[in-house]
């Protein structure tokens, strides 16, 4: 248990799963072992970076910072070093949204929360993935997205290339012996690729309109939304600023500033 808890497990089983799949599709009657046979290297030199950039990119998501809360003074960095809004907005509509957390009793920032799993409030909170064992958050969420689409590259290539190199026999039990092992790589490639797209989709969508899983999931729970119309966003901006800010944008967002300013827009 202890062993799962920490990450070991799941991240070996990805590495072994993720190799043992290539090594699959290597050795077998594939395209991509004909343009080896045929020396046409560039096929499976891109198949082979495509799936090692994967691997990078799934450590990278797994074991980087999500945006951990460490401190009271953290929380509130956000707030106070935007002096230009701090001189625009009273200091009482800055810390609105923010509360202390009932495990680790730090100040949560607006959007934060705290996950039992990782033991830490982590700032834009999405969820947390038992696949990378990380929890995905301000920090790496982009990071996360961009994990994906290598991740959908490489299994959908994966897919089509085990289909290649199925064979046809006289009989069923023949049939089943020769492809056997492109069988199970057909069918790990043919899930993930149908897992991943699903997951991309969706991750693209809540970037374009500048939310997050739980604030999805659980918009009816969380105090700073639960006032708003079922169809309102305080912190959409519009398709193309949402996503500018999502994947261009690396600087920590104070949120309170954000809803505040939205709220008094309204009024």
């Amino acid at each position: 248990m202890r062993l799962f808890r920490s990450g070991c497990l799941v991240r070996t089983t990805h590495i072994i799963l993720t190799w043992l799949t290539t090594l699959v599709l290597f050795l077998h009657d594939t395209d991509l072992r004909k343009c080896e046979e045929r020396g046409e290297l560039l096929q499976p030199v891109l198949f082979g970076s495509v799936v090692l950039l994967s691997v990078m990119m799934y450590f990278t998501v797994s074991l980087m910072d999500p945006g951990f809360v460490l401190s009271d003074s953290h929380a509130q960095s956000a707030v106070e070093d935007d002096e230009e809004s701090e001189k625009m907005m009273p200091h009482s509509e800055s810390s609105q949204g923010q509360r202390r957390c009932g495990y680790c009793f730090l100040m949560q920032p607006m959007r934060a929360r705290h996950c039992k799993e990782c033991k830490r409030c982590v700032r834009r909170y999405d969820h947390h993935c038992p696949w990378i064992d990380n929890c995905v958050g301000e920090r790496n969420h982009r990071w996360f997205l961009f994990y994906l689409c290598v991740q959908l590259l490489a299994v959908s290539w994966g897919l089509q290339t085990a289909w290649s190199g199925i064979t046809f026999a006289p009989t069923w039990q023949q049939w089943f012996i020769q492809n056997g092992f492109l069988l199970g790589a057909f069918a790990v490639t043919g899930i993930f690729s149908v897992v991943v797209l699903l997951l991309l989709c969706i991750h693209l969508y809540l970037a374009a309109v500048n939310t997050t899983t739980w604030e999805f999931m659980s918009r009816h729970r969380i105090s700073y939304l639960k006032t708003c119309d079922s169809e309102e966003n305080p912190f959409d901006r519009g398709v193309i600023c949402n996503l500018w800010d999502f994947f261009c944008v690396c600087r920590t967002v104070a949120w309170e500033r954000v809803y505040s300013k939205r709220s008094n827009d309204a009024m």
